[in-house]
């Protein structure tokens, strides 16, 4: 057919075939499968060339409408992996008229409405998480980009200590960065090393434990003889939700003149509650300090913040100029990041936030610690399973070990086993993991539809199919 323009009387059907299935969808959310078992053949069928003659909008919607079948409910209340939150009514309606506006919010003069609203959102944010108010900050895509905005605010405080701009010559003929932390750190951070060019390879683990718990002694020690250099905390680390002590490495770097970064892509929301607020304490000390929005804020896909205690070094790392970009003394958040354009990620966020505030967000966060408690005490009572860290948080790590099966290697194949088979059950959904050497499951619960009804499946459905997968 011809050129969109054509077509263009297209528009309101194609958005009331997509509301359609979005309603649909939402419908059957708190109880369809998880998992269609035909995910893989119905994903698997898209394809073909490029069309010469497209079929229209209608058309094309409709083929995408048979396909859904296909993708994960993710949003939904039974998806435990990866810890990847839903979409509240707020922040859902708001990511829509997002992307109906279709705003670049890079600068104020591209939409004055996206730049205020990522304003007014970091603000609300730094309050959410008790950040001091002078600090700067951005919406990223996710905790990715949040740790390389915030770590290449520390690599230009790096080269400054050096007499280095490392924006304009570079990190030729600067001394290795080292990079100091416990076994925690998250792929994530070590992504953002690398792209950075800093280097994964030049990262220090200080452990104590098998568990990965940061030894703090060793640490200290390393940092008297390393110069500048940047200490990484885990606020939240994925296999069991356990914190490291982020007042002490504060106390720690400060005392050496190094930067400290936390990362705190879920855990940093455990500010929210007295119940959990001292997991994170010292937080506010730390000279930069990242979350994910699309977590535990249950914004839609993609957003993640980063916040800096000195707002010259992120300026300054990411500053741009063309004659064309014109900033009028205004919010230029396309200055502040690695994306020059940016989706107005920051409608769903201020939303969210506007709609449910301060207390919103603490109950919901303490019906997922409690919940995350809960199913910690089911697999302590049960006596073929094995609760292998305290739960502390909001993940639960524990693994089958059934009475008289000793063999770690048979152990570990049964886990496999059954990790798999959930993954194709689709009731629930979350996959396996390897602590202290273990394969183990770890559900985490962080997505605001989440109830008693949807965690008391997880470990009744583990010992369901663990029973029709044991050895012999």
């Amino acid at each position: 057919m011809p050129d969109p323009l054509e077509l263009r009387s297209e528009h309101e059907p194609a958005l009331e075939l997509a509301l359609a299935e979005a309603k649909a969808f939402l419908a059957t959310l708190d109880e369809g499968l998880v998992r269609d078992p035909r995910a893989d053949e119905i994903a698997e069928a898209i394809g073909g060339d490029l069309p010469e003659t497209g079929d229209g909008a209608l058309a094309a919607l409709q083929e995408l409408h048979n396909a859904v079948p296909a993708a994960t409910r993710s949003a939904g209340p039974r998806f435990f992996h990866f810890v990847i939150g839903g979409s509240t009514p707020a922040a859902l309606a708001a990511d829509w008229l997002a992307s109906t506006l279709d705003q670049n919010a890079g600068l104020w003069t591209a939409s004055p409405l996206g730049s205020q609203l990522e304003r007014i959102a970091v603000e609300w944010l730094k309050e959410l998480f008790e950040l001091p108010a002078e600090w700067s900050g951005v919406l990223t895509t996710g905790a990715t980009m949040a740790n390389f905005t915030a770590l290449a605010a520390a690599r230009r405080w790096y080269g400054e200590q050096h007499g280095v701009d490392v924006e304009q010559d570079g990190l030729t003929g600067l001394p290795t960065m080292q990079v100091l932390t416990g076994g925690y750190i998250h792929v994530s951070t070590k992504k953002a090393l690398a792209m950075l060019g800093i280097g994964t390879g030049n990262i220090r683990r200080f452990e104590r434990d098998g568990s990965g718990r940061v030894d703090l002694d060793a640490l200290h020690r390393a940092l008297a003889d390393s110069g500048p250099a940047l200490v990484v905390a885990t606020a939240g680390d994925v296999n069991t939700g356990d914190f490291d002590p982020v007042d002490e490495l504060a106390a720690i770097a400060r005392s050496h003149g190094a930067w400290l970064h936390v990362d705190g892509a879920f855990g940093l929301f455990a500010r929210l509650t007295p119940e959990a607020a001292a997991l994170v304490r010292g937080v506010e000390e730390a000279d930069s300090v990242i979350a994910d929005g699309h977590k535990w804020l249950n914004v839609p896909y993609e957003c993640g913040f980063a916040f800096l205690r000195e707002p010259r070094y992120q300026v300054e790392a990411f500053a741009a100029g063309a004659p064309y970009l014109v900033t009028e003394d205004r919010p230029a958040w396309g200055f502040l990041g690695p994306e020059l354009s940016r989706r107005a990620r920051a409608f769903a966020t201020w939303a969210t936030l506007r709609a449910y505030g301060r207390s919103g967000y603490r109950t919901m966060v303490e019906r997922h610690l409690a919940l995350a408690r809960r199913v910690g005490e089911q697999v302590e009572a049960a006596p073929e399973l094995e609760l292998l860290a305290p739960v502390k948080l909001n993940v639960v790590c524990f693994r089958l070990s059934p009475p008289g099966l000793d063999d770690e290697a048979e152990l570990d194949e049964l886990n496999r086993r059954v990790g798999a088979a959930v993954i194709e059950d689709g009731r629930v959904y979350f996959g396996i993991t390897v602590y202290r050497g273990h394969v183990c499951f770890r559900p985490a619960f962080v997505n605001w539809l989440t109830t008693e009804r949807d965690v008391d499946l997880i470990v009744e459905t583990v010992r369901e199919l663990a029973a029709v997968s044991a050895p012999g």
